[in-house]
């Protein structure tokens, strides 16, 4: 019985372990991103690990990110929302305004490119 105990016990915390480090792995959107503004002015997205998102456009534009699928979902603390999406190896942004439902067509589009 103790013997099976440390079995079940040695076990889920090798799994957990697994769990923990497949969560820390690196994400395919982390990195800068240049993407452009509703205007066409280039600006440069940060997705960083931990969920911070860091934008050059605007003063202090910061937010959170997460991984939904095949996109970035960034929710910037001005309320307006930016995808980054794989498009089947082509990236595309697109930005939401505060309150926009995100399955109407976006505010703004562009392509987005990772940085060198």
């Amino acid at each position: 019985m103790i013997r099976s105990t440390m079995s079940a016990a040695v076990t889920a915390a090798c799994l957990i372990g697994m769990t923990s480090l497949a969560s820390l792995a690196a994400s395919a959107f982390e990195g800068v991103w240049k993407v452009k503004d509703t205007a066409g002015r280039p600006f440069e997205i940060t997705l960083s690990s931990g969920g911070v998102a860091k934008a050059t456009r605007g003063e202090g534009m910061t937010g959170t990110w997460k991984e939904e699928g095949n996109a970035a979902m960034i929710t910037w603390k001005t309320g307006w929302t930016t995808k980054i999406t794989n498009e089947g190896g082509k990236y595309k942004k697109t930005a939401y305004r505060k309150g926009q439902a995100l399955d109407t067509p976006p505010d703004n589009s562009s392509d987005a490119e990772r940085a060198k």
